[in-house]
């Protein structure tokens, strides 16, 4: 897409952005959680949440995961089973966030995740490095770095790490499972849910 056509599209769709009522952590599994988030998520390589994004994690740079680490409460962290990590950008000029990755059957020991972590392992099992499972992002790549539409302002990038109850079936562990069949999976096993946000723009110079 040309610089031209870019700036264009962000002009005609400058107002459509703030899809947060779409979000994942909106959906049915969180009707009792939505605005109570217990658990805390952080990214020590880019600041406090709402911090901009370093080119490196960006679509324009390396493209690189961010470092997150993450605590429970311990009348949450005693019950996990296993963790659950969503990646979306709610200021995309669509109908709903674009999901720019989806990871299941994080092991309730691991309380943190590295650019390493996403490196393929067995693309037949749909597992990473890190000892988890990656699902469908809007592409179908395993994550999609920030790429904001030139000149449409900044766009937020959520990563919402939830506590889970109960292991995901088996068959959602798969490549192609979607964001919207792992929400649908998880009704009934949210035990709390957080989310560090990073924020990246692109500019027409």
């Amino acid at each position: 897409m040309t610089a031209i056509l870019e700036v264009t599209l962000s002009w005609l769709f400058k107002n459509a952005r703030g899809r947060d009522e779409k979000s994942f952590f909106k959906g049915p599994a969180f009707a009792e959680l939505q605005d109570k988030q217990e658990i805390i998520v952080t990214a020590p390589e880019c600041g406090a949440t709402n911090a901009k994004l370093d080119i490196a994690y960006t679509a324009d740079g390396a493209g690189k995961f961010p470092t997150l680490r993450w605590e429970a409460p311990p009348h949450i962290a005693g019950q996990v089973k296993e963790w659950l990590l969503v990646s979306e950008d709610p200021d995309a000029p669509l109908p709903t966030p674009i999901c720019h990755g989806v990871y299941t059957a994080i092991p309730p020991t691991k309380t943190s995740v590295e650019a390493g972590d996403f490196e393929v392992q067995d693309s037949g099992k749909a597992l990473l490095k890190g000892g988890f499972h990656y699902g469908k992002s809007r592409s179908g790549k395993i994550y999609i770095p920030p790429r904001p539409l030139m000149n449409h302002g900044p766009h937020r990038y959520f990563f919402e790490v939830v506590a889970l109850s109960a292991p995901l079936d088996p068959s959602r562990l798969t490549a192609v499972t979607t964001r919207e069949q792992i929400a649908e999976a998880i009704v009934g096993k949210v035990l709390g849910w957080g989310m560090w946000v990073g924020v990246a723009e692109r500019t027409w110079k």
